[in-house]
């Protein structure tokens, strides 16, 4: 019986880019699939060294890393082009979660795509979508805009936008935006219904569901910290009886 984990190609002529996911905070999270790529590859491009350090070496892998983030990814992509140009293997890794959601791994993603360079999806956990399977509102459509603006009007601006969606919304926000953005959620949006979620799958996973002003004042005397996802719901559809 022929086995599905071949070992990785080996016709070196052309590389292969790995667009490998990994754990949002529970390392027991990763797939098998992810640990045989990252050790059999010839490097891994990293958003933060000391963070995939950190998982690399609580898995015993040894591969070696070099940094792409978006401060040096103009510079970083033409020398990881050049590696993978050169028939060698590589594998791309964010902060946690999957590489090319609000990072800058997709402009990698691109250029490799653009020098016909193969990429392949090693699937696995991502924060957008872990903390919408667990929202309770509605899936079967949804708009994810990442980070929203960090200035109020550009904020309100987006919202605005926004305000005639039917399909549920999903942002990442920072602990210290937190406040002010459900405020502008609160006066854009209206008092929707709204899931805020905070470090998924770690030891302090925390997830709060209400009205926007409910979880609001839930939240205004603390001081949050770590990743936060929110889930607010589109914009009421009209009852057809």
């Amino acid at each position: 019986m022929e086995s599905n984990m071949a070992s990785l190609p080996t016709n070196r002529n052309k590389g292969t880019l790995y667009v490998v996911s990994t754990p949002i905070g529970n390392l027991e999270d990763i797939t098998l699939r992810a640990l045989r790529i990252l050790k059999e590859v010839d490097l891994i491009a990293v958003e933060d060294t000391r963070r995939t350090l950190l998982l690399l070496k609580h898995f015993g892998i040894q591969t070696p890393l070099t940094s792409y983030f978006e401060g040096n990814e103009e510079k970083k992509k033409e020398y990881l082009l050049g590696r993978l140009v050169e028939g060698e293997r590589v594998a791309l890794v964010s902060d946690a979660g999957t590489p090319g959601i609000s990072d800058p791994g997709y402009r990698l993603i691109t250029l490799a795509i653009k020098n016909e360079i193969p990429v392949i999806p090693i699937p696995g956990p991502s924060a957008a979508i872990t903390a919408l399977s667990v929202s309770g509102l509605p899936t079967d459509a949804f708009l994810f805009k990442g980070f929203l603006p960090n200035k109020t009007k550009k904020r309100r601006d987006l919202l605005k936008q926004l305000e005639e969606v039917k399909e549920t919304l999903v942002f990442y926000e920072s602990p210290h935006r937190l406040a002010e953005t459900l405020k502008d959620i609160f006066e854009v949006l209206g008092d929707r219904e709204i899931v805020f979620t905070r470090e998924l799958t770690k030891m302090y996973e925390e997830v709060l569901r209400g009205k926007v002003s409910e979880v609001l004042n839930q939240i205004k005397e603390r001081r949050l910290k770590g990743e936060i996802t929110l889930v607010v719901s589109g914009k009421p559809r009209k009852r057809i009886d």
